[in-house]
């Protein structure tokens, strides 16, 4: 397998994802929260956008809070249904620090990945009970069954309202396709999702400040800091992206050719 440094994985990372349409729309809104105070950016008519809290490293560079939120084709049901009609929906969030890397917070709000699912039916093994619902709407282990019926949301309904939360912020207010009205990312032959994403850029000079930004930041991590096993989000990722960066990382040939593919 070939192996690539951490810079020439971004490079091609970055053209294979400047289709995605979130790079203008970050700048754009950082621009904004640095003049207002706060700056809201919407994308429409979208395809799937990689890791959220991806887009949301220039925020933090600027010294400012960012949140990024994403709709994505149908796989969870709504409270009490069986029916898929959200996305699996990523919530992001970067919270620079003084001094330090900034608190990175990325989760999609189904019960476990989907690609989680789509290995073990690959496999041909079982997945837990509470991961995801058949198409008759029943608990199932069948990592097949689950493929064709639903993922249950984390959480059970607070999950599910969360979906909904992050539909509505993504899709109505960018008139993107909703998560049931969106072609899969599975399928290549005509495949337009049509999804939204949504950016919030928050500047802390226009609330308490940024000296009190800071220090309200510093003061919580020193608090969680103090139980002992407890690991700031984020921390483990900037361990493994450092040693990557001095080791490189190995990846199938298959998947670099498809990457300069997409780049190029």
């Amino acid at each position: 397998m070939p192996n690539f440094t951490i810079a020439q994985l971004r490079t091609l990372a970055n053209q294979a994802l400047r289709n995605a349409g979130a790079s203008a729309p970050m700048a754009e809104a950082i621009a904004r929260a640095r003049e207002f105070g706060v700056a809201f950016a919407g994308v429409t008519n979208s395809h799937h956008f990689g890791v959220a809290a991806y887009h949301l490293a220039p925020v933090a560079k600027a010294q400012m809070v960012g949140l990024a939120f994403g709709n994505s084709p149908a796989a969870m049901p709504a409270a009490g249904g069986k029916r898929p009609l959200f996305g699996t929906n990523p919530i992001a969030a970067i919270f620079p620090r003084r001094e330090g890397a900034a608190l990175t917070i990325d989760l999609s709000l189904s019960e476990v990945a989907r690609g989680k699912v789509m290995v073990a039916a690959k496999q041909g093994q079982p997945i837990p009970l509470g991961w995801a619902l058949d198409v008759d709407g029943k608990p199932t282990t069948d990592a097949q069954a689950a493929l064709e019926g639903s993922m249950l949301p984390m959480g059970g309904t607070k999950g599910a309202m969360l979906a909904m939360i992050v539909e509505l912020l993504a899709c109505a207010l960018t008139g993107a396709a909703m998560g049931f009205e969106a072609d899969t990312f599975f399928v290549d032959a005509g495949n337009q999702p049509r999804i939204g994403q949504a950016f919030l850029v928050i500047d802390p000079d226009a609330l308490a400040g940024r000296s009190a930004y800071f220090d309200r930041v510093e003061t919580l991590i020193e608090a969680m800091m103090a139980d002992e096993g407890v690991r700031l989000p984020g921390a483990r990722r900037d361990v493994l992206a450092a040693k990557a960066s001095k080791e490189g990382i190995e990846i199938p040939q298959a998947l670099a050719d498809q990457l300069a593919q997409l780049a190029g």
